[in-house]
């Protein structure tokens, strides 16, 4: 599915004139354009698109897709470029369909609890939409992303072990087919028992199966109370168990992260803070006063058998957004700890009860390693990151990462987890696949070949190439 090759230059001029025809100044050939689209936030080199079409509705996304299908031109979506895994490049050329300017929020249904926004809508502006309103989306990777975006990779973050992933928060899309029809996946009601699951289908889909124009998401009452906390360990274990012990003890925590030491003073260096230099969880209680009150009795007196120093509060909105952005920062920190190197970010996930070991397991193969490779993860759903900061033009640094990401891959599908929790396939997850989809990865090329059956969308990304 993957043996696509670049359409012809004669091809894809005659395609480029076409579009400009369509678009007027709002489809661009400039070099600055084509490389700022051509690369995520990932160490995977830049590969252009041969042009950008900068798409302002549906239907010009429609009329985009048609003129691309009738010449078999390959396409790949853009929102805001925060991937991680080499989601955006364009390893075929062909035309990138930006849709960052389709940045509005069509409805909002308070009394239903759900919105319905264009996909350039970034989740900071959605909040501060929905601020008035008494309701917030909690969904929260940590980069500013695009709705669409969030959408096509599955995406989750610090909140999700209260409120769950994107794929169990979006109710219903607006899609472009890879031969430019429109479909909705599904209305607005909570739930159906009507034909496939197609919202699901797109939900994490990275592209690959049509360009999401509109989505329609679950919103929630923002809590009474608000009360996040930062708390040092003696040993990763002990914040691990902690984690665990809370989870399992139905503590209805909003959010439980973990940073290990270096990444605490890569973060005390990037963002002025003085935490101490120990395994840190950073946590966050929603509810009613008397709720909240609970839940930090309990997740205190669990961490104090195992190894907790001292607990310290923020409860005033600017302190829980300094501690928060901090958190979010991490990508950031880990570049200062090298200036001028990148970031090669790796995740996995594995059932809670493997987490411990599966990190134990991580820092024993980190020990000698030549470049720093802090760790923090969203331990609340048994997902956990690394960053490799390496020289990408250092041979021997990209053989120690890979060697590391292989190893720490094949350890969680060992223990029936997953080659990545949230950071979504790309291309850098590819080789992954058949290791943890078995034959079912036969399936999902035949749902790419009835969709996108001349692989036009996305080509090149999650699905490996058949030997």
């Amino acid at each position: 599915m993957n043996t696509m090759n670049r359409a012809t230059t004669e091809t894809t001029s005659g395609v480029i004139d076409k579009l400009r025809a369509l678009l007027g100044d709002r489809l661009s050939t400039a070099d600055a354009v084509r490389e700022s689209h051509g690369h995520d936030e990932s160490w995977h080199p830049t590969e252009m698109p041969d042009a950008v079409a900068f798409a302002e509705s549906t239907e010009e996304v429609s009329a985009i897709v048609r003129v691309c299908h009738d010449a078999g031109v390959p396409m790949v979506p853009y929102g805001a470029g925060t991937s991680v895994e080499g989601h955006i490049q364009a390893t075929h050329g062909g035309i990138c369909v930006d849709v960052g300017g389709m940045n509005e929020v069509l409805e909002v249904h308070a009394e239903d609890l759900d919105c319905t926004v264009q996909p350039g809508v970034r989740r900071m502006q959605l909040n501060e939409h929905l601020r008035d309103t008494g309701l917030f989306f909690p969904i929260d990777p940590g980069a500013d992303a695009s709705i669409g975006g969030m959408t096509g990779t599955r995406a989750s973050g610090t909140n999700a072990v209260r409120y769950g992933t994107m794929r169990e928060n979006v109710m219903s899309l607006t899609v472009v087919l890879p031969n430019g029809e429109i479909i909705r996946t599904a209305r607005r009601s909570r739930k159906s028992s009507a034909g496939y699951d197609l919202t699901r289908l797109f939900v994490g889909s990275e592209g690959t199966l049509g360009i999401i124009t509109e989505i329609t998401l679950r919103l929630y009452g923002i809590p009474e109370n608000i009360s996040s906390a930062v708390v040092p360990f003696e040993t990763v274990e002990g914040a691990v168990d902690t984690t665990i012990y809370t989870i399992q003890s139905g503590i209805p925590i909003a959010r439980i992260e973990l940073l290990d030491d270096v990444q605490m003073d890569a973060l005390n260096k990037y963002s002025k803070m003085d935490h101490p230099v120990k395994p840190t969880l950073f946590m966050e209680f929603h509810g009613t006063d008397a709720g909240v009150a609970e839940q930090i009795a309990m997740v205190k007196a669990i961490g104090d058998d195992l190894g907790a120093g001292e607990f310290q509060w923020s409860d005033k909105l600017e302190d829980r957004n300094r501690l928060w952005q901090a958190r979010h920062d991490v990508a950031y920190a880990c570049k200062a700890m090298r200036p001028g190197c990148e970031i090669w970010a790796t995740d996995v996930c594995v059932p809670l009860s493997r987490l411990a070991e599966c990190i134990a397991e991580t820092r024993k193969d980190l020990e000698g390693v030549t470049i720093p490779a802090p760790m923090c993860g969203h331990v609340g759903d048994g997902n956990f990151h690394l960053a490799f900061v390496l020289d990408p033009n250092a041979p021997e640094e990209l053989r120690q990462a890979e060697d590391l990401n292989e190893r720490l891959v094949n350890r969680a599908l060992a223990m029936d987890g997953t080659c990545t929790g949230e950071h979504g396939v790309g291309l850098g997850k590819q080789k992954y696949m058949r290791a943890e989809h078995g034959d079912a990865l036969n399936v999902m090329r035949a749902v790419k070949a009835a969709i996108d059956p001349t692989n036009i969308m996305n080509p090149g990304k999650m699905l490996p190439a058949q030997n």
